[in-house]
């Protein structure tokens, strides 16, 4: 690999560019509307590829990102694709289709947004379901019955449907017996065959054939169905108890058979609550769930389908016995404000569990080991499942020492199988209402964040309840996301403390496991300290030797506020200590940068729970170049094997830091692990915004290539930026057309107007002043068509070596046309027009030629001239009717001798047709007050071209 620096140069240009977009396809779609009514539409068809190209312009070079409407593509696509310009979805489905814009945006003016419409074309198998005219209870479709066939399958764009009866098509009107229509409700969606009144010849195979014509070679799809005399729809039996009880770890199986149905039914098993449990068992109508639990327990329906009438549903619900969460509370007097057990008084134990079934629940009360019945003052009752459900009393009337003991509630169930719930509680004088104090220690509580912390309330009475913990300071969760959390010892353990934790928190007691009085309550306060937060955390600052900068770091909050010192450090050495008074900030000035205090400068402010830190960089590395991508036509020096690529970038922040010496440009082969390195020699100051270009010659075609730059100051090396260049060829550039289009050839781009690869040689872009001296004379302008000796234009150079016959082809680019009707009836007209320069003995012919998108094979013929015109500019217009989009072809072609010269300037297209008679060109303006003659003016005759 050779590269070497041709042009270094610094231009004083404004290249800072708000940014353009345009949204260009892979070309991989079925079909693409460029324009349809002001949208673009991109068809797709499901399970291709989509691959949707964002092109921008702009410097600096702008941000992109891909949506979707109604939200980011992010939520269905990777993120990795929607920050890149091309975003690839492969296997697309048909939800992913909508409207997706890209949006690019560099910080300057506002961001530029395109969309384009993606439709995704598809079509599901058809489904042919058969009714009867008379209730779907009937089991067999006799004579004298009218019966209905319909076909449905989802589609993009709507389906179209065909009947056939064996090999014979149905048509509406055909047979008078066979009727077909489209139910206005379904929108085109299904296509119904009814059958009036069954004949012995409408006991046939019917196929439907579902088409959607073929749009991205989608092919028809045909579903078949025998219709007979036994043809009945489904019905089911299940050969199981509803419900089925069973016990835990136990295996259930369930099974459904067909009693009828023609065709056989297929059966299906679904379950009410969700999908079945993975560890489900199918065969055929037969499920098997082996060591059932809690969790599979639910209704499970068997439904059979045959796509003949509705379809058979039958159901079993599946329990499974379980008991849990036993709880007991007692309830002293109610006929007393005192919430004490008093002798001579009644005292009530409550006992509740969960059952599963509720109904099969028992409850047994023993006191002391020993079985208790209800009796006149010993009385059981179980309280109304709607009130209470699984709960049991045991009321005990006129309370007496002898009565004081140990009782016992046992839950079990009536089955079996499931293990006892036993609760034990005890009556004796030390029973007492319960208590909450918290200790003095306790509260406040100060912890830091971070800590694991617990906050206790001491409970006191017997028996003990549960404690419930809330939030008493505002409504929000508590730290295990709960809004009660329960306690049995009285303390709440909270891990990892945050700020957000401080507040007063509320202990109560509960009625379980305890007494049924009124709550108990205390209040624990936490206080959670936490470091200073400062701002800012991390700063860069980039500056020369020999400048000042001034260091700030300022305290947003802290606990506790009061804040103890501050300290400033370079690296390990210590700068400057001190206290906070009443303000909240800090700074540090260095007020002339060396090599030495180049550095990491940390500001350290402290209080009692740690320390906040500002960090600065403070360096003299100069910041990153921006690669300028707009740069028109890189590619040049295009010789066989070889190419050469002009590289164009601009300087961020260029006197933020000393003077930039040099570049050290880096590039390798892409793939390739070795850079090859040279440095550029940069004399002067780089001012904001200019452009500097440098050229890399020898590049190997088609191969791709790296580039990586980095400035270089007299404190060393500062950031690098890298992109891609790639050899792209023969390129073409497409553009929307608006109202009128011009080009005077002024610009670095020519409008985008490219050289043809398939011609002998190049137009040449040129103005008089600007022209080799030894230029051909008596050929060729002396002036642009304005009269301007510094104005641009095209011609064609005929002297050595070029030969007679040889032709220069001159491309414009694409443009695109929305027909202003929606429906595309009528094409826009527009008025194409050019200046040329046809002076010399030796002039060949100019012809013109409309190149359609899609057809580039037909060149259809738009304009032609030969011969000396004379020593000044002409003007050609031409009324053009294109149907898509196109392209202008200016084709020069050489003279038999070298005095041949054609050149060409200012092309426009204006909307509407041109005027009808000549006029001189540019009479009355100042610019052309040089010329040596009147412009002379050609109009054309209408010309359309159908494609």
């Amino acid at each position: 690999l050779c590269f070497s620096c041709l042009i270094l140069m610094f231009l004083s240009l404004g290249l800072a560019a708000p940014p353009t977009v345009r949204i260009v396809h892979s070309g991989l779609a079925c079909n693409i509307e460029e324009e349809r009514y002001s949208e673009r539409v991109y068809t797709i068809r499901e399970g291709e590829t989509l691959e949707l190209t964002c092109l921008v312009t702009g410097h600096p070079r702008p941000q992109i990102r891909w949506t979707k409407t109604a939200g980011s593509a992010s939520d269905r696509f990777q993120d990795s694709s929607v920050f890149n310009e091309t975003l690839r979805i492969s296997n697309i489905q048909r939800h992913q289709g909508g409207r997706y814009y890209c949006k690019a945006e560099n910080g300057l003016g506002s961001p530029a947004i395109k969309s384009i419409r993606v439709d995704v074309y598809y079509l599901d198998d058809p489904i042919v379901t058969v009714h009867q005219s008379i209730g779907e209870a009937k089991e067999q479709f006799y004579y004298e019955r009218t019966v209905f066939l319909r076909c449905v399958a989802n589609s993009n764009p709507p389906v179209r449907y065909s009947w056939r009866r064996g090999q014979e098509v149905l048509l509406q009107g055909s047979d008078k017996g066979v009727e077909i229509y489209e139910p206005f409700f379904t929108q085109g969606e299904t296509k119904i065959l009814k059958l009036k009144n069954l004949r012995p010849q409408d006991y046939a195979n019917y196929s439907c054939i579902a088409s959607v014509r073929n749009v991205c070679s989608i092919p028809d799809k045909m579903v078949s169905f025998r219709l007979s005399n036994k043809t009945a729809s489904p019905s089911i039996k299940l050969l199981v108890d509803d419900p089925i009880v069973v016990n835990p770890g136990e295996a259930i199986t369930l099974v459904c058979v067909t009693t009828g149905g023609e065709p056989a039914p297929s059966l299906t098993w679904v379950r009410s609550a969700g999908i079945l449990p993975e560890k489900t068992v199918l065969n055929g109508g037969t499920l098997t769930i082996p060591a059932i639990t809690s969790e599979d327990a639910g209704t499970y329906s068997c439904i059979a389908n045959n796509n003949v009438g509705n379809p058979a549903k039958k159901s079993t619900n599946i329990i499974v016995r379980a008991l849990k969460k036993g709880r007991f509370w007692i309830t002293p007097d109610p006929y007393h404000k005192d919430d004490n057990i008093q002798i001579g008084r009644e005292v009530k134990i409550s006992c509740q569990v969960e059952a599963i079934p509720s109904e099969e629940l028992m409850f047994s009360w023993f006191k002391n080991g020993r079985p208790l019945r209800s009796s006149e003052r010993m009385v059981i009752t179980q309280t109304d499942p709607d009130v209470s459900p699984g709960t049991t009393n045991l009321d005990i009337i006129d309370l007496k020492f002898t009565d004081f003991g140990t009782y016992t509630c046992v839950a079990s169930l009536k089955g079996g199988g499931i293990s006892d719930i036993s609760i034990d509680v005890n009556i004796s004088s030390s029973t007492v209402p319960p208590n909450l104090t918290v200790p003095q220690e306790k509260s406040p509580l100060v912890t830091r964040e971070g800590d694991t912390i617990e906050l206790q309330c001491q409970v006191t009475g017997k028996p003990k309840p549960i404690i419930l913990w809330s939030r008493a300071d505002k409504e929000v969760a508590m730290p295990d996301g709960a809004m009660q959390t329960e306690s049995y010892d009285g303390i709440l353990r909270i891990v990892n403390v945050s700020r957000e934790m401080t507040g007063t928190y509320r202990c109560q007691t509960s009625q379980y496991n305890g007494f049924n009085v009124k709550p108990r309550e205390a209040l624990v306060q936490l206080i959670v300290q936490y470091p200073p937060a400062v701002e800012p955390t991390f700063l860069e600052i980039r500056q020369g030797q020999g400048r000042s900068i001034t260091m700030s770091c300022r305290v947003l909050r802290a606990y506790p506020t009061r804040v103890l010192t501050y300290e400033w450090r370079l690296g390990s050495k210590l700068l400057r200590t001190g206290q906070f008074d009443l303000q909240d900030s800090t700074e540090y000035t260095v007020s002339s940068l060396s090599r030495d205090s180049y550095g990491i400068y940390n500001c350290n402010i402290i209080n009692e729970a740690g320390a906040g830190r500002c960090s600065f960089l403070v360096t003299g590395k100069a910041y990153a170049p921006e690669f300028y991508y707009d740069t028109y036509n890189p590619l040049w020096q295009n010789r066989p094997r070889v190419y050469s690529y002009s590289l164009q970038w601009t300087q961020m922040n260029p006197n933020a830091v000393d003077r930039i010496l040099a570049y050290r440009l880096g590039i390798r082969q892409a793939g390739q692990q070795r850079w090859w390195e040279q440095e550029i020699t940069v004399n002067g100051n780089i001012q904001k915004g200019e452009l500097i270009t440098y050229n890399l010659t020898e590049l190997i075609k088609p191969e791709a290539y790296e580039v990586r730059l980095t400035p270089i100051t007299r404190f060393g090396e500062g950031d690098s930026t890298i992109r891609v260049i790639k050899y792209s060829g023969k390129k073409t550039f497409e553009m929307s057309l608006g109202d009128n289009f011009h080009c005077g050839f002024e610009d670095g781009n020519i409008c985008l107007f490219t050289q043809d690869d398939t011609d002998n040689f190049d137009w040449t872009k040129q103005s008089t002043a600007t022209r080799d001296t030894k230029y051909t004379p008596n050929t060729g302008p002396n002036a642009d068509r304005t009269g301007s000796k510094e104005g641009f234009y095209m011609y064609i150079e005929t002297s050595r070596p070029r030969l007679e016959g040889e032709k220069a082809r001159l491309v414009s680019p694409v443009f695109s046309v929305a027909p202003k009707n929606p429906y595309g009836a009528t094409n826009t007209a527009y008025c194409f027009s050019f200046y040329y320069h046809m002076y010399g003995q030796h002039i060949g012919s100019l012809n013109v030629y409309l190149r359609l998108k899609g057809q580039t094979a037909i060149e259809n013929p738009l304009w032609s001239s030969s011969g000396n015109k004379g020593q000044h500019w002409n003007q050609a217009r031409v009324n053009i009717n294109p149907p898509t989009s196109f392209q202008l072809i200016f084709e020069g072609i050489r003279g038999p001798g070298i005095e041949g010269d054609i050149a060409i300037d200012d092309v426009s297209i204006v909307e509407g047709e041109c005027m009808k008679s000549d006029q001189p060109a540019n009479t009355g303006t100042a610019r052309v007050s040089t010329l040596s003659s009147p412009t002379a003016s050609v109009l054309v005759c209408r010309t359309e071209y159908g494609g």
